[in-house]
């Protein structure tokens, strides 16, 4: 039996659906450019919420507030994600 991964819970196959079709509608020649677009785009927005997540941060610091309750949470995030990434793996590996 072939095993296809899976990437944001979609499959090798319907990955190969969605290329076929993008190449069909808009032509090979057409999909570089599109990609190089959509990984601009990407770039920016990322640019533009960490800008954001800045200005946010120091605002709050000008004006007093206590920023460090973010160090607390962010601990806590990577604990539960440890702790899930422990027991996934033994379940993939039973599997």
């Amino acid at each position: 039996m072939v095993k296809l991964t899976t990437f944001l819970f979609i499959s090798g196959g319907e990955i190969f659906f969605i290329l076929l079709i993008v190449v069909m509608v808009f032509g090979a020649k057409n999909v570089p450019d599109i990609a190089k677009g959509l990984g601009k785009g990407m770039r920016q927005l990322k640019d533009a919420t960490n800008d954001i997540k800045t200005e946010i941060t120091k605002s709050a610091e000008r004006n007093g507030l206590d920023t460090s309750i973010t160090d607390g949470v962010n601990e806590e995030l990577k604990k539960v994600k440890d702790d899930l990434e422990e027991f996934t793996g033994s379940v993939r590996r039973k599997l």
